[in-house]
């Protein structure tokens, strides 16, 4: 069965959910345009959600992947969560900012039965996950109604135990992927490797269909993705400057700039490693500490200091998300972008999308 008929989509290409930076508007956009559009649910309130969902509704009837983070909620820290605003203190007094005055939060939820049980209400035809799988129970409800269930893998024993456990395709997530890694086997980094060395092994080891995603840029990129056995590919970063991407300015001006093209996996701003767009914060804190509180519990200690430097138009402290292969950003519509990436694929014209 080949992707297209799997997703019930015109061309195998996905979009990658990337929290913070859109919504159901980029998501509309490619799925009207042929792909998967996707939409980051992590940070968003079941109310938010309900919207979100209406408006992707709305306004397609193509279909659409909704994207759950599925981490263990860490206990919380307060002696290292201490220890690490005490590691900002110059930060804080900078900007003025009062450290005893940030308030906690979680900033990212994970996946769990009562989301699976408000899906049920929609029935959305694709869910993905990140860092794993939730509970099978908690996966049920979704099987009942025919969900196709996507998650990454960052190895290939990540791949092998998520096709154990029944995922329909297979993400295979490269070291040059921006945002954050979707590792749950293993913490150790040296485990990971760069997509077109990721790929092959992942098909190799799997029998279900394999995503290819991470630095994947143009068309010729996409091409090379399929000539390694990927039966579609996943497109993240290269959408960023799209205007129907939430990006916020100090991204879109850093994306610009030759500062895009390094990048690094960090912690500082969220306790799990991701790849981002070396600013101060990475350079000062980072770009891997050992202090930072668990994820995703370091979020709130660089939110003021990202507040306050984004009012005056810095990215000094934002989780300037990218990937190492920034060269496909273009301020065009989403649908255009598509198009040519669909190039890749052999496709010499835009799908007939109705």
């Amino acid at each position: 069965m080949s992707l297209q008929t799997l997703l019930g989509t015109e061309l195998p290409l996905l979009q990658a959910p990337m929290a913070g930076v859109q919504g159901s508007r980029l998501a509309i956009a490619v799925s009207t345009a042929g792909g998967l559009g996707a939409l980051p649910c992590a940070m968003l309130s079941q109310e938010t959600l309900r919207e979100e969902i209406a408006a992707i509704r709305a306004q397609t009837a193509h279909p659409y992947n909704l994207n759950f983070f599925c981490h263990a909620s860490p206990l919380a820290d307060p002696v290292r969560e201490a220890a690490w605003r005490s590691r900002l203190a110059d930060d804080y007094r900078a900007w003025g900012i009062d450290p005893a005055a940030i308030s906690a939060g979680p900033g990212r939820h994970p996946f769990d039965a009562a989301m699976a049980e408000f899906l049920r209400e929609f029935q959305p035809p694709v869910v993905s996950f990140h860092f794993g799988l939730p509970p099978s129970d908690w996966l049920a409800p979704l099987r009942e109604w025919g969900c196709r269930i996507l998650s990454s893998a960052t190895t290939a024993d990540e791949a092998r135990w998520l096709q154990a456990r029944g995922v329909d395709a297979v993400i295979a997530q490269g070291l040059e992927a921006g945002g954050h890694r979707g590792t749950f086997l293993s913490d150790d980094l040296t485990l990971q490797m760069g997509t077109f060395a990721l790929l092959p092994q992942i098909v190799a080891a799997v029998d279900v269909p394999v995503i290819a995603a991470g630095g994947i840029a143009n068309a010729r990129g996409v091409a090379a993705a399929m000539a390694l056995g990927a039966a579609g590919v996943q497109i993240g970063t290269a959408y960023l400057l799209c205007p129907e991407a939430d990006t916020r300015q100090v991204h879109r001006d850093a994306l610009r700039s030759p500062a895009a093209h390094h990048t690094a996996l960090t912690n500082v701003f969220t306790g799990r490693p991701a790849r981002g767009i070396v600013n101060h914060a990475v350079r000062s804190w980072g770009p891997i500490s050992s202090d930072v509180p668990a994820f995703p519990l370091a979020t709130s200690a660089s939110a003021p200091l990202r507040q306050a430097a984004e009012a005056q138009g810095r990215g000094d402290y934002s989780p300037l998300w990218a990937g190492q292969n920034v060269t496909g950003c273009k301020e065009i519509p989403a649908a255009q972008l598509t198009w040519e990436l669909a190039a890749g694929f052999g496709s010499q014209e835009p799908p007939c999308i109705v």
